[in-house]
């Protein structure tokens, strides 16, 4: 990441402001007082609204637009936008800016539901993109620019969406997709949700070249639970902002945005080498453990522990048991996030759990899974999504239109994306991975198409 002055705009300001103690005849209710949950008090003090002294998220004025040109200088991009809503709004601007409606998204099938739900509100059409499957891992590996040069010659499409890292750690070489997308005049989104902090381990932050990236600096940094950033090259902060407003909040939170402004001075004074530490000991516990590691041409998120195990479930309730709760865990894995707010302490203890459960190093056998039948695209996501729909329990769903996503973990991609008929060949699939929600009620198109 590029150095940047040691300032926090935002978060001094709202500091000194709340610090003169102004009689504040506005929003929020609490007044800055306090709120009912007495460990939330000194959020409150910083819990302001839009005024002359705060500044305004969606207008081009001073502390807000100083701490996102400083964060956009920081990570090597244009510009950056302040998200309170999460990195779902921030991948729904980004397709709204990125796609034309009614045009096609070269979409990246392991992808979150988020962007399902953004096809649909912005009347985009996915061409998928198939990832290759890692048979000793278990998981789905990364996306190789080939598969995207083919498709965009193959289709004419002029926008790819990608996911990197996946919830498993798995990374895709963005730089080479953004150079084939950009040889081509293609936009290149990606969703980097689970790696606002991978930028820290490379000379030159490889998210910048891309058009549009979002990250949750929640998920990974030590921030506040859906507080993001959204960067941009090639757009203004105008069109960021207006496009932004589409999705958000016209309140958002000052909180959230002051704790964004913070994180970056914690990274440039400490934070980044308290990240590479972390690192180090997420390295020797793979090394210690059955977790998915790195080989020639598999890049891993350096602070994901994704251990291998024959039963996910009952090693999960067992970590549960003894007082440590995963991210995540399904059939063959359990996942874990590592940042740099763990120390000594905590990693010590994770590694004494998963020592006393008896758990060490051996070849992983995690089975190849059966591939699921292609689904027939019946109707856009939007029209599936917004349609006349009923709920019928999966089981008795064959020949329906989905109006939803059918995604069984592992491995987490979805079997039936909306738009698409679920067959006999998709329930029998389901049935022989073991899938459990067969009885469940999903959402279908009311007549079947």
């Amino acid at each position: 990441m590029n150095e940047t002055p040691l300032e926090a705009p935002l978060y001094d300001a709202l500091r000194q402001f709340a610090d003169e103690k102004p009689l504040r005849m506005h929003m929020p209710g609490h007044k800055g007082i306090g709120l009912p949950v007495p460990e939330l008090r000194g959020y409150a003090a910083l819990d302001f609204t839009e005024t002359d002294r705060t500044g305004d998220l969606y207008r081009a004025d001073g502390l807000i637009d100083r701490a996102e040109q400083l964060w956009a200088d920081y990570w090597g991009s244009e510009s950056c936008l302040f998200l309170t809503g999460g990195s779902t709004q921030g991948l729904h601007t980004a397709l709204s800016l990125a796609a034309e409606a009614g045009s096609t998204v070269i979409m990246d099938r392991v992808s979150h539901r988020c962007l399902h739900t953004g096809m649909a509100l912005l009347d985009l059409r996915p061409v998928w993109l198939e990832r290759p499957w890692l048979t000793e891992g278990g998981v789905w590996g990364p996306v190789s620019p080939e598969s995207v040069a083919r498709l965009l010659d193959e289709t004419g499409s002029r926008t790819v969406c990608i996911t990197s890292p996946t919830y498993y750690g798995v990374c895709s070489d963005v730089e080479a997709i953004a150079q084939v997308c950009h040889d081509r005049g293609a936009r290149l989104v990606v969703d980097g949700a689970h790696g606002a902090h991978l930028p820290i381990f490379y000379q030159e932050n490889p998210y910048r070249s891309a058009d549009l990236v979002t990250v949750s600096a929640h998920k990974t940094l030590p921030a506040p639970g859906q507080s993001a950033l959204l960067f941009a090259n090639g757009f203004s902060m105008d069109q960021l902002r207006e496009h932004s407003l589409l999705f958000a909040t016209s309140s958002p939170s000052y909180p959230m945005m002051a704790a964004l402004d913070r994180l970056r001075t914690w990274l440039a004074c400490g934070g980044e080498k308290r990240t590479f530490l972390t690192a180090g000991a997420s390295l020797q516990l793979r090394e210690k453990y059955s977790c998915l590691r790195e080989r020639e041409g598999l890049t891993l998120d350096p602070l994901r522990l994704t251990l291998l195990t024959e039963d996910g479930e009952a090693l999960n309730r067992s970590l549960e048991e003894l007082g440590v709760y995963p991210e995540m865990h399904d059939k063959n894995h359990v996942v874990f996030i590592l940042t740099g707010a763990d120390g000594d302490e905590q990693l010590d203890r994770l590694d004494a759990v998963l020592t006393l459960l008896g758990l060490s190093y051996q070849e992983p056998a995690i089975p190849e899974p059966l591939l699921p039948p292609a689904a027939e695209t019946v109707c856009t996501p939007r029209e599936a999504v917004f349609g006349p729909r009923e709920r019928v329990p999966l089981s008795q769903a064959e020949g329906r239109i989905a109006a939803g996503q059918i995604s069984p973990y592992p491995p987490g991609v979805p079997v039936v994306a909306p738009g698409e008929r679920i067959t006999k060949n998709h329930l029998v699939y389901l049935s022989q991975i073991g899938y459990n929600g067969l009885q469940e009620d999903i959402t279908v198109l009311q007549e079947s198409l």
